[in-house]
């Protein structure tokens, strides 16, 4: 990853962007984590939310910022989306072949975190229907687990899936929210983890201002 490529990249196009296209509604900034090793645990609709979740932080730091992303979709076929992804925006590539043992597929992962870097996972696993919520996989647990050292916070975006829906290339103007919870206690049972992460995610519903001009 070329940390000044990364950084010109952000800055003349990323998020132009998305400061400008998008309107942004960010609630709960200061639990943002500062400094790794962290992981960020998002919802997934849109390619934006990467883009969105990263503009968060200065320029300065955003070197520090992974995003994990499947290795099939962005790295398997080469060309200018896999450059893309690792020189510029300086993904983690994940296998999800189910091929691969559990120790290697996490190993870039505590490889950054033992960088001090800060993930940014998405526990869905993929991107869902716009503005719904998939199931959570127990991947995030299983790297969380192993370290102590390792915070976990939640993120809950809404909107994003309508700006660039899945499988379209054309951003729509649209209001989004971007709400920044509280740190998830340490829990030693998959499961619990998972419900925690759920539950986490609907108690941030409430304050998407989007989501409630749906509903009236």
């Amino acid at each position: 990853m070329n940390r000044f490529l990364k950084i010109l990249f952000f800055a003349l196009i990323v998020r132009p962007v998305v400061l400008i296209g998008l309107g942004l509604n960010v609630r709960g900034r200061e639990n943002l984590p500062k400094r790794g090793p962290a992981i960020i645990a998002a919802n997934h609709n849109s390619h934006l939310d990467t883009m969105v979740l990263m503009c968060l932080y200065p320029l300065s730091k955003i070197h520090k910022v992974r995003p994990v992303a499947a290795a099939d979709y962005f790295i398997s076929k080469g060309g200018f989306l896999a450059w893309l992804s690792l020189r510029c925006i300086g993904i983690i590539p994940l296998d999800r072949s189910g091929t691969a043992k559990r120790e290697a597929l996490f190993q870039e992962c505590h490889e950054a975190l033992d960088n001090d870097e800060i993930l940014i996972l998405f526990p869905e696993g993929s991107r869902g229907n716009p503005e719904q919520l998939s199931e959570l996989k127990k991947g995030i647990f299983f790297i969380a687990n192993q370290r102590q050292d390792t915070q976990v916070t939640p993120v809950l975006m809404h909107g994003l899936g309508r700006a660039l829906p899945r499988g379209e290339g054309l951003l729509v103007p649209f209001n989004c929210d971007v709400v920044i919870g509280d740190q998830i206690e340490d829990i030693n049972d998959s499961s619990e983890f998972i419900n925690a992460i759920s539950e986490s995610f609907d108690y941030l519903s409430q304050f998407c201002v989007t989501l409630g001009k749906e509903e009236s």
